[in-house]
């Protein structure tokens, strides 16, 4: 099936924002995610390398303030 991955890229990081939280420095999300997406974010330089045991992946700077807004933008009230 062919789709718009970078449409998809960007809805997967406005709904990291929706499971991100603060751990003493960093931002984590879960990555609860499809591989591809979050491998496509990594390569963006949005999260940290999503291939890890951890449960979670870091959010860069630049990611965390892009999945906020992307989040307000499709999901907030008006």
């Amino acid at each position: 099936m062919e789709y718009d991955k970078d449409k998809v890229d960007e809805m997967v990081l406005a709904l990291l924002y929706l499971t991100s939280f603060h751990d003493r420095f960093v931002t984590r999300a879960w990555k609860g995610m499809d591989w591809d997406a979050l491998d496509r974010l990594h390569e963006k330089g949005y999260i940290d390398n999503p291939k890890s045991k951890a449960k979670s992946v870091v959010l860069t700077e630049e990611g965390e303030k892009l999945s906020e807004e992307l989040f307000m933008k499709h999901f907030g009230l008006v």
